[in-house]
Formats: C-alpha cells, structure tokens, sequence
C-alpha cells in the first residue's frame, strides 16, 4: 500500500446535523443545501455521481450534470442510447451522490428512474448554447469512433450544414427523472464521527428519518 495515499485525511469541523435542524421534507432539505451550495460560490455544484446498473447487475458510475432539482426530485439530460441510458431501460432505479467537499457534505438519493416528456426536453434543448445542441447531434455517445479527428469533422460537417440555423432536439436526447425513495444527509464530523440523517419513503407516503451510524 501507498503510504502517502494512506496518509491523506482531512478532520470536518464545519458544521452539525441533526434531527430537530432538518426539514421533515428530504426534498424539501435538498432544496435547502443546494442553495447553500449555490450561495457558497462553488464551481460546477450541480455535478454529481450518477449510478445505475444493467438488467444483470454490473453497475457503473459518472459525473453529470443536475439540471433541475425539485419537489420531483432530479432531472438530469443525455443521450437515450449511452449506456446510462440503455441500463436506464432494463432497470429504472439510480444513485445519485452529490459532494459539496468545501462544505463537507454528501447528499446520496436511491430513486425510481424515468423520462421527461417531450415539452420539457424541447424546453431545456432550446435553451442549451448552439454548439451543445450540435454536439447532441455529433457524437454517438458511448460507441466506439475511431479517433478524435472522426469526432471533430462530424461536428464540423454539420455546423456547415446547419450554418446557424435552428437545431432541432434529436428524439435520441432527453431528460430523465430520478423520484428519491432514500435520501441520506452526511456531514462531516470529528474523528470521522460524522453524521448521518436518512429519509426512507413509507408507503402511505410519508417519510421516515433515521439517524445512521458513521
């Protein structure tokens, strides 16, 4: 084992959480973090770990990126035959993990996955800049190409082809809902005795909040 790599640590002194400090609403909670995370001027803050497995239980992960959060839950948008989205298709459940290290936090949320409807993904497409939304179109996203040079005159080609007119959203591209059924809350703490407040979706839809050991 790499000693230096053991030896990195870093001891989370910024904040508590605790059960009567919360929202009895996850979502309602996220939506507080966020824009503490918003407010605290971080870079990329709605990057987060997104995890899905195939239909046979391989499991894979990622960075994207969140482009709505709210009383739902998490929409994010990619390409529907990425592999994220063909695992999507054989199994609708994700993890997605956001961590806000300046503010010691980790947010997990395991959720039922879905698509958004076509108004919503004409909505956000329209508003992406123009050379994303020829990029959408470009690249055959998580197929094999074979080389960068292939990837940059595809998107030159049709950057000649459309010669700034509109772009319309391919049907291979859209957005996805991901509606939480356990939220965990992690702030760091002391001596690695962090805390840890989970939300469980009861069936009468409620939420149920549990303290976890660290």
């Amino acid at each position: 084992m790499n000693t230096d790599i053991a030896a990195i640590r870093a001891d989370y002194t910024k904040n508590t959480l605790t059960e009567t400090g919360v929202n009895i609403n996850p979502l309602q909670q996220l939506q507080s973090w966020w824009q503490q995370a918003v407010n605290s001027g971080l870079t990329e803050v709605n990057a987060f770990t997104l995890a899905t497995a195939s239909a046979d239980g391989v499991p894979w992960a990622r960075i994207v990126l969140a482009k709505d959060i709210n009383e739902r839950g998490i929409v994010f948008f990619t390409n529907y035959n990425s592999i994220k989205g063909i695992q999507l298709a054989e199994n609708p459940k994700a993890c997605a993990l956001f961590f806000w290290k300046e503010l010691e936090r980790q947010v997990r949320i395991t959720g039922l996955v879905s698509k958004v409807t076509a108004a919503e993904n004409d909505a956000y497409f329209s508003s992406r800049p123009y050379d994303s939304q020829l990029g959408a179109l470009t690249s055959p996203q998580s197929q094999v190409i074979p080389n960068r040079r292939w990837l940059d005159d595809n998107f030159e080609r049709l950057k000649t082809q459309y010669n700034g007119a509109p772009v319309t959203r391919p049907e291979h591209w859209g957005g996805y809902l991901i509606q939480p059924v356990i939220i965990e809350f992690w702030q760091g703490g002391h001596g690695r005795l962090h805390d840890r407040l989970q939300y469980t979706l009861q069936e009468d839809g409620n939420w149920l909040l549990e303290r976890l050991a660290p």
